[in-house]
């Protein structure tokens, strides 16, 4: 089977991109040589790489690669730093109370 990965790239103002590729170290290379001229990482070099899951379902990658573009910076963190048991806190939502 094929493996395929979802992985986090911090870029050098901080922020994260997350992406998905079946060859995780040549799409790397790809980010960091600024091979894609368009791409959201090109003015944001140099880059490290965070982050990777390896999947041998490309659809499931690409439902997680989905679910953590959606997330805070908080969650990906915890994501980032493994700590895994902050996760489920860091998806409630925060609310203001009126008074």
């Amino acid at each position: 089977m094929k493996q395929s990965y979802v992985y986090i790239l911090k870029c050098a103002d901080n922020s994260y991109y997350t992406g998905v590729t079946s060859n995780l170290e040549q799409r790397f290379e790809q980010h960091q040589s600024g091979f894609y001229k368009n791409c959201y990482t090109y003015l944001r070099r140099p880059l490290s790489l965070v982050f990777y899951a390896s999947f041998t379902d490309i659809n499931m990658a690409i439902d997680t690669e989905k679910q953590i573009k959606k997330w805070s910076r908080a969650k990906k963190e915890a994501l980032i730093n493994d700590a895994y048991e902050a996760l489920p806190n860091l998806a409630k939502k925060k609310f203001r109370i009126n008074e």
